[in-house]
């Protein structure tokens, strides 16, 4: 008889924008005169640069023809885009090789196909609230999951204490949903932890190219010790808006090794690159000659000029609680602004207020865990009139409250 992994019964019934999704095509139907203005999927709303779309023409004029047509590509990533996300980080302060480069079709995909790396016996350190793909995916291999406590006390950038035990732990820095960043020391307090304690940090980078203060590294290989403990994903979703696109990459130092049962010393590298031959054939030759072309300093040039905008509508939104001294984090560094829910309203509840009032759609921070129940996220990536009209709608519902 057929058994099934019966650990995804232990999923929440709805994915978190799933249920979004819903409440709000429930509204609009019954509501077909409203305009709803949605700050709440962090999707990018800017189109993809001159630099990229030259390149995808280019790209896909190589596929017309005998010569320069290509097939199946090495699931590892062409070397050129290797090389390309190596010059990146170079350009960045981090030092990298292109055989530790591995390219994917996203951050999301990895940080979850990564759990196969790992037996089923680890425990997992994972900071609430935080992306709900980290607590899935280890749901899903029926892995003890171990939560640490992010929050207005510790600015949600929580640190190891005395006592903590973990031999994976994630960090999201710039933090999805929060939008708090880790600073320099803090990240090697992290680093120093998990070589102390044999762990691996999975270090999830995917918002880093909106850190424009130097105390925040864009990589957690500019940290001192890194490449003997940390895995790093990122992607070009945000960076450069291929969140239609897809691409994105993982980083996987040769050095860090971990011991097996039979006492023999084994490369994570070599586990993921033939994890990866097995299981994925690669992203489109198409779209990696275009993500090479992006990460170019001209094209990357180019892609600043949408995250600026994108940095502008974060002032906007984060400039209406300043002037209400409302607490809020995120906003600089980040997309993302990260506030407590008026009245101390719970976030579900605040959700439904704001959609029905004035047609407003954020993100309950319950969705992120326990520690986000009264907390509400909204982003930056809309349009600028959008990011207007709904500002200028927030100030009135607050004014009312």
């Amino acid at each position: 008889m057929l058994q099934l992994n019966e650990n995804f019964l232990n999923l929440n019934q709805n994915y978190l924008f799933s249920e979004i999704a819903k409440r709000i095509a429930e509204y609009t139907k019954a509501n077909p005169d409203k305009t709803v203005i949605r700050l709440g999927i962090g999707d990018v709303t800017k189109p993809l640069t001159n630099k990229t779309i030259e390149a995808l023409k280019e790209g896909v004029s190589h596929m017309s023809s005998a010569d320069t047509f290509r097939g199946y590509g090495p699931e590892q990533g062409y070397e050129f885009l290797r090389n390309a996300v190596v010059d990146y980080y170079h350009r960045n302060g981090a030092s990298i090789e292109a055989d530790e480069v591995f390219i994917s079709d996203g951050a999301k995909s990895d940080t979850g196909n990564i759990t196969d790396l790992f037996g089923p016996d680890n425990d997992v350190l994972i900071p609430d609230p935080v992306y709900p793909v980290y607590m899935d995916s280890n749901t899903m291999s029926g892995r003890n999951i171990t939560f640490i406590d992010s929050n207005k006390d510790n600015n949600f950038t929580p640190m190891p204490y005395d006592g903590l035990k973990a031999d994976i732990i994630y960090i999201c820095s710039p933090n999805n949903p929060t939008g708090a960043s880790y600073t320099r020391s803090q990240l090697k307090e992290w680093v120093d932890f998990a070589i102390v304690n044999k762990s691996i940090i999975l270090f999830d980078a995917a918002y880093e190219c909106f850190i424009e203060e130097d105390i925040y590294p864009h990589s957690i290989f500019e940290i001192e010790g890194a490449r003997q403990c940390a895995i790093e994903f990122c992607s070009l979703s945000k960076t450069a808006g291929f969140t239609g696109t897809r691409c994105g990459y993982t980083i996987i130092p040769k050095e860090l090794e971990f011991k097996a049962g039979n006492g023999e010393n084994v490369s994570v590298n070599a586990m993921w690159n033939r994890r990866q031959s097995t299981k994925f054939n690669g992203v489109p030759y198409i779209v990696q000659y275009a993500a090479a072309a992006t990460l170019s300093e001209e094209g990357i040039a180019e892609c600043k000029e949408n995250i600026n905008y994108y940095k502008e509508n974060a002032k906007l939104i984060a400039g209406c609680f300043d002037e209400r001294n409302i607490k809020y984090f995120g906003g600089i560094n980040s997309p993302y602004i990260w506030f407590e829910c008026p009245n101390n309203m719970y976030s579900w509840d605040f959700f439904d207020y704001m959609l029905n009032e004035i047609q407003v759609v954020g993100t309950p921070g319950a969705g992120f865990g326990k520690n986000g129940d009264n907390f509400f996220r909204l982003t930056a990536f809309g349009s600028r009139e959008n990011t207007i009209e709904a500002v200028r709608r927030i100030n009135g519902m607050l004014d009312k409250m």
